[in-house]
């Protein structure tokens, strides 16, 4: 599995996130363990890990390499619930939250995962397979316009208008069930030099619709914040550019830096801050780590301290 999973951004992450070698630590999406091995070395006899992964390949090997460590607590949830956890572990509060955003290296490249465009799979691109409705449901079913809005809101696809009005076309003519028939599909409209673009946003873009990535982030930041103590740190890895705009927006109001609208002679948001932010800079990977895992390229690293 190490070839499925190599950690972002590794030391980066534990320079930020470990503030006190015996407190408890929340780990949301912990994949295969990169950063969670790495955690449970930061931390002393008396610390804590409660890590989480709503992926059933995911939580079956971390149960598998850790079923020895005494010091980690291992839940098959989707992230958004750390409260929820946090009560069955009698914890009220963390040191330090952490969560990797995004698909492992296991579901890009895994065909049966029905994430990838590179091998012909069933369309399917749930992470917690409980889910009712897939992508398939989605492409067959949702209208034109929905489809468009999707490719457009959630992958930033600018052609996404045709590409939805080609799928429609296509869908009337016979159910489209496979990862292979949808890329199909969209390289018969797409100018070849941007096949890969294109078919990166548009997968992108009902991945995260499926798993209702960005609201379940909003919801995991909003509970991280209740949940930390004072002088712990929440740091998150994000990889493309609606997770991140989510991530530094939460973390500025948090901040509490002022959102009236210029030319106000005083303030009136009344906005509060209950943190400060670690990374006033966001932290992105070294050349020499893009050199050897092509996939941390856009990764970015932010962390805030709670006042």
């Amino acid at each position: 599995m190490k070839n499925y999973h190599i950690p972002v951004m590794l030391n980066e992450s534990l320079e930020l996130l470990i503030t006190d070698k015996g407190g408890a630590y929340f780990e949301g999406t912990a994949g295969f363990g990169g950063h969670t091995s790495e955690i449970l070395n930061h931390i002393n006899k008396s610390g804590k890990l409660i890590a989480t992964d709503i992926d059933n390949n995911a939580f079956n090997y971390l149960k598998k390499k850790f079923q020895s460590e005494s010091r980690l607590k291992l839940y098959n949830f989707n992230f958004g619930q750390i409260d929820i956890i946090a009560k069955i572990e009698s914890e009220k509060s963390f040191r330090g939250i952490f969560a990797d955003l995004g698909v492992s290296s296991f579901q890009l490249d895994e065909p049966e995962a029905g994430f990838t465009y590179r091998e012909d799979a069933k369309l399917d691109m749930r992470m917690d397979k409980t889910r009712v409705i897939n992508a398939t449901d989605i492409i067959n079913s949702f209208s034109e316009e929905d489809l468009s809005n999707i490719f457009f809101e959630y992958g930033e696809e600018r052609n996404s208008k045709n590409i939805a009005k080609k799928i429609f076309q296509r869908r009337t003519q016979k159910k489209i069930e496979t990862t292979g028939e949808l890329s199909e599909i969209i390289r018969e409209i797409t100018p070849r030099r941007f096949h890969f673009k294109t078919l990166s946003r548009v997968f992108q873009a009902l991945r995260i619709f499926v798993n209702d990535e960005l609201n379940t982030l909003r919801l995991f930041l909003d509970k991280s914040v209740e949940l930390l103590e004072k002088g712990g740190r929440i740091v998150i890895l994000s990889y493309h550019s609606l997770e991140d705009r989510i991530v530094k927006n939460k973390f500025i109001d948090l901040s509490g830096k002022c959102t009236c609208p210029p030319g106000l002679p005083v303030c009136i948001c009344e906005v509060k801050k209950r943190a400060v932010i670690v990374t006033k800079k966001v932290v992105t990977p070294t050349l020499q780590e893009i050199s050897e895992n092509k996939r941390a390229a856009s990764a970015k690293l932010r962390a805030i301290e709670k006042l």
